[in-house]
């Protein structure tokens, strides 16, 4: 199976693709846990949370509370916010100590301003990349989450987004919403140079900007620390794409093929060569 076609946002809407059978995973799988509870602790260390002070703290994409499971460690009070009814009933199952709330992000979070001194994401994120509806425009979803996300957090409060982002062009997608709805920030790149250890956290200042972590293993990837204008150095080039790769690009001969090998056809098999451009023969 391709890497593509492992990526659960290609194979289901969210609510759809946690169903229970999955959801059980997420309190069952040793390995599910171990992962997500040390990308949890690096999202939480990058909040840069007062110490010796509990926060009340805003956890998108919940799941089950295995993250939330995390902050409560840590001291913290927490609301999860997840559209996956499933997940939630395992979280209640487990009975995790923070308030639960069924909901899209991509219709904005539903709280009054100011409510939460930061806020961490695991692996939902890119969800929004996604249009699962014909409704759906992901530029619209993604700047409806960030503009209630920012108002809801307290001013200078930070919020991390670990994600999987699909793409160079996906990630300018996100980034460019982010800083249309006021944030300031960048991307922090763990291990970039491990397959299996690379980690994108999205870290974002609500109000007052911040100087970004470094990435484990290596230096940051700097986007934007000292004003939004920089947040995102291409943002132009994208603004219309819609998350689509850049046609003829590397992304988009890899993606078309993706589509076809999905599709049962035959498709010579990926090189170092892909989507490089030849120089004319004379």
């Amino acid at each position: 199976m391709s890497s593509s076609c492992r990526r659960p946002e290609h194979m289901a809407p969210p609510e759809v693709f946690y169903n229970e059978e999955e959801a059980k995973k997420y309190s069952q799988n040793s390995r599910i846990i171990e992962i997500q509870s040390q990308m949890s602790e690096r999202a939480v260390e990058l909040l840069s949370l007062p110490e010796d002070q509990p926060c009340f703290l805003l956890d998108v994409g919940c799941g089950s509370g295995l993250s939330g499971d995390h902050l409560t460690e840590e001291g913290h009070h927490w609301v999860g916010v997840d559209i996956s009814p499933a997940m939630l009933e395992v979280a209640l199952e487990r009975e995790v100590e923070g308030g639960l709330v069924l909901a899209d992000m991509g219709e904005g979070v539903p709280f009054r301003p100011g409510t939460f001194d930061g806020c961490i994401s695991i692996s939902a994120l890119q969800w929004l990349c996604n249009a699962d509806k014909k409704s759906h425009s992901p530029p619209k979803r993604l700047y409806a989450f960030f503009s209630s996300l920012y108002s809801c957090l307290t001013r200078g409060a930070r919020a991390v987004f670990q994600m999987y982002p699909e793409n160079s062009e996906q990630l300018e997608l996100i980034t460019g919403q982010a800083m249309r709805a006021g944030f300031t920030g960048g991307v922090v790149v763990d291990y970039p140079n491990s397959t299996k250890a690379k980690k994108f956290f999205l870290c974002l200042f609500a109000g007052v900007s911040g100087v970004l972590p470094k990435g484990l293993g290596s230096e940051m990837v700097e986007r934007g620390v000292s004003s939004q204008a920089q947040f995102t150095a291409q943002r132009s080039r994208f603004k219309h794409m819609k998350g689509r790769s850049v046609k003829k690009s590397k992304d988009w001969i890899v993606e078309k093929k993706e589509r076809r090998r999905r599709q049962g056809r035959e498709v010579r098999a990926d090189t170092k060569y892909t989507g490089r451009h030849r120089k004319p023969r004379f």
